[in-house]
């Protein structure tokens, strides 16, 4: 299926937009975030810094990511929808980042938030069977799809959340799945979703350079909840309206890194008798730092398994299901073997191994739960 120039100028225009606007952006909202007290002060094991870090800095996102929509874009009925969402997430995310909200109040925003861009129209209305032997190819939800639709922003916004606990992490894996869903949107020939995606990468790709370890500024709840919803929001308009077994797996591949430590820290909570909102150390980033990794190898290893299901996103997308899954199979297995290599080798350096953990016992880690 061949990929129309006219959109790869475009989405690559819009990329670059919203790279240079948070790129440029980002030192005045750290400055802001000073002014405001929005600061992350380093005070439980949690935490990986050891002095204050200025957080907010998903406002400088927000700010690269609507000003390359508004240019780009027609304001339809859906995106407006969705952009008022974003705005009422980043303005929770705001509040949150300097006074600590709790976590009820914050959850009913989000729904209300869902429901802005759901009642405009971005909503699962057919879902693919998972059953591949049914006849029936797909499932109309019918009044279901409020519900359904509001609980995957919600989860999804709630997920990426979660995951940004080391310096770069929620940033960068929302640009692997940002630009995932950029390349299938130009092979399915969905042009808006394409730009929309190429701002929302964009936007990560400007803000970067201040978040990687060692971090100037921490996106905060401003951005990893607005990133966790336009994605949410953004998969709906892109994948699950063909109704394929694509549009089931596609979403699930692209987010997979979150959905899965997000699945993973409710059953963890829940079955230690915990709130599945209570914050704790055992995020799949907290065990890799405490198998030896360092922060920079820890949020590498991250970015590769979302690379490995991205990459399998596509593959699925443009050349089949087997192929896709024999693709999937041999890259894990390509990555426990390097993996089995690596950690067999620093189990053979003590010193360094030792040095490392030591190091990183002293060290406190900021938590965005």
């Amino acid at each position: 299926m061949p990929i129309q120039l006219t959109s790869v100028g475009l989405a690559l225009a819009a990329l670059l937009t919203a790279s240079l606007v948070a790129l440029i952006s980002t030192p005045v909202v750290r400055s802001l975030a000073f002014r405001v007290g929005a600061v992350d002060v380093p005070k439980d094991s949690r935490r990986m810094h050891s002095h204050p870090i200025p957080r907010m800095g998903g406002l400088a996102i927000f700010f690269g990511f609507i000003l390359s929509v508004l240019i780009f874009l027609p304001l339809t009925q859906e995106l407006r929808g969705m952009l008022l969402g974003g705005v009422v997430i980043v303005i929770l995310g705001i509040f949150d980042d300097i006074f600590a909200l709790p976590a009820l109040p914050k959850f009913i925003v989000q729904i209300l938030a869902a429901l802005i861009a759901v009642l405009a129209g971005n909503r699962i209305e057919f879902l693919s069977n998972p059953n591949i032997f049914s006849s029936e190819l797909f499932w109309e939800l019918g009044s279901l799809a409020i519900p359904i639709t509001v609980l995957w922003i919600v989860g999804i916004t709630n997920a990426v959340n979660l995951i940004d606990g080391l310096d770069g992490l929620a940033c960068g894996v929302s640009t692997i799945s940002s630009m995932t869903l950029l390349v299938i949107a130009l092979v399915v020939k969905e042009p808006d979703v394409a730009i929309l995606m190429a701002a929302l990468s964009g936007a990560c790709i400007g803000f970067l350079p201040y978040n990687l370890n060692p971090a100037k500024i921490f996106m905060g709840d401003t951005g990893s909840t607005f990133l966790g919803f336009i994605l949410a929001v953004v998969s709906i308009q892109g994948l699950f309206k063909f109704y394929t077994i694509i549009s089931f797996a596609v979403p699930f591949l692209m987010l997979g890194l979150p959905i899965f430590d997000t699945c993973f820290a409710i059953l963890r909570r829940v079955s230690h008798g915990q709130s599945p909102m209570s914050p704790d150390r055992g995020h799949i980033h907290h065990r890799l730092i405490d198998m030896g990794f360092s922060q920079k190898q820890a949020v590498a290893v991250l970015y590769i398994i979302s690379a490995i299901l991205g990459l399998s996103a596509v593959v699925l997308t443009t050349i089949g299901v087997v192929r896709a899954m024999l693709f999937l199979l041999a890259l894990c297995a390509a990555g426990g073997v390097a993996g089995k290599l690596y950690l067999d080798h620093n189990a053979g350096s003590p010193s360094s191994s030792g040095q490392r953990q030591d190091g990183e016992a002293r060290k406190k880690e900021h938590p965005y739960e």
